[in-house]
Formats: structure tokens, sequence, C-alpha cells
């Protein structure tokens, strides 16, 4: 998955202005107490960011 593509399906999901609020400063245990912007700096890939962030949110199976 390409960034682009990452960040369509946050701001999708929430909204853009709290898409980037959440990946700011919500830690998540699910990245290894990491947020979205730490996990992706850290080098993880973007689908594996976007499926620990589904998880956690319980984003509907119709926007994964």
């Amino acid at each position: 998955m390409r960034l682009t593509e990452f960040w369509r399906r946050m701001n999708a999901h929430f909204g853009e202005a709290y898409a980037d609020s959440f990946a700011r400063d919500h830690v998540m245990t699910e990245l290894g107490g990491r947020t979205v912007h730490q996990a992706l700096d850290a080098g993880w890939e973007a689908k594996d960011v976007w499926r620990a962030v589904c998880s956690a949110m319980d984003v509907p199976a119709a926007h994964r």
C-alpha cells in the first residue's frame, strides 16, 4: 500500500482534521507503543499500520 492510499483511507474513515490528530497523538499497543506517525517514520509498512488502525479502532470491513 502506498502512503497516499493509506492517508486517503485515514481521511475517509476519520475525516481530514481528525486523521492527522489521531495519527500524531494516539499511542497504539498494536504498533508497539507508537503513534501512526512514529511507526511510519520507524519504517513500518503502511499496510501493516493500516491493519493495526483497523483492528484498534474497529474500522468496518467494507473500509479496510
